[in-house]
């Protein structure tokens, strides 16, 4: 059994898992797949004063509350930012990170300068014009189609806009994490997610996975992505 905590991108909510949780919840892991505070159906607790060091906490009270070891984590786009900021203050506890076409940032970096660093890095964030949290774009921004994108467009709420904004702060003890997995999902234009894949792919420390399929794999490619995590994390 391995304890598996999954978080979510912009927009999204834990909801977004459940095409990999209930699978893994069959073979005897338990998983995890916390709303962010401000989003799914933690959406009621969006305001100004959610930001990046918010999420970070979630991901880092739920480990400790839940008296997890030996995790394995698996964030999603915008998710590597409170990831890679609870595996730097808990490295320890975790045993695999899989960075599923997500940001990998450094210290003082913040989600909106990744982004926007460099040429192609796909749709603009735009700022909030109502309220705290950016606007939701339609689901086939991420490549969803059909049935899955109705259900994606239903689900998405406004993300909180702090959380892009704010630095990380990061000691760097998150790169100790003895397994650590980079997948890009090539059909989905991001020169961010590009950089990542690339200097995971260069990096020996790094298992890095290139895959012809949307943005939102474990809805595109679940049983694909299942494969992944059983060869390479559990």
């Amino acid at each position: 059994m391995t304890d598996i905590v999954l978080i979510h991108g912009a927009y999204h909510g834990g909801w977004c898992w459940r095409p990999i949780a209930e699978p893994l919840r069959r073979e005897g892991h338990r998983v995890f797949t916390p709303s962010l505070t401000g989003l799914g159906d933690r959406s009621h607790l969006l305001s100004e004063a959610v930001d990046l060091d918010t999420h970070i906490a979630d991901v880092v009270n739920l480990i400790e509350t839940e008296e997890l070891a030996d995790v394995v984590m698996v964030e999603h786009s915008y998710g590597g930012m409170p990831i890679t900021g609870a595996a730097d203050a808990l490295a320890e506890r975790i045993a695999a990170l899989v960075y599923l076409d997500a940001y990998t940032p450094e210290d003082g970096e913040a989600s909106i300068i990744i982004r926007h660093k460099v040429p192609g890095a796909g749709f603009a964030i735009p700022e909030p014009s109502d309220g705290p949290g950016t606007p939701v774009p339609p689901a086939e921004v991420f490549g969803v189609e059909g049935a899955a994108a109705a259900w994606v467009d239903r689900q998405m709420t406004p993300h909180p806009y702090a959380t892009l904004a704010q630095p990380i702060r990061l000691t760097g003890a998150w790169k100790g994490v003895a397994r650590k997995i980079y997948i890009r999902a090539a059909n989905y234009a991001s020169s961010a997610f590009d950089a990542a894949y690339a200097a995971a792919a260069a990096d020996d420390g790094w298992v890095a996975l290139r895959r012809e399929t949307i943005h939102n794999v474990m809805m595109s490619e679940p049983e694909w992505l299942l494969g992944v995590l059983r060869e390479h994390t559990l």
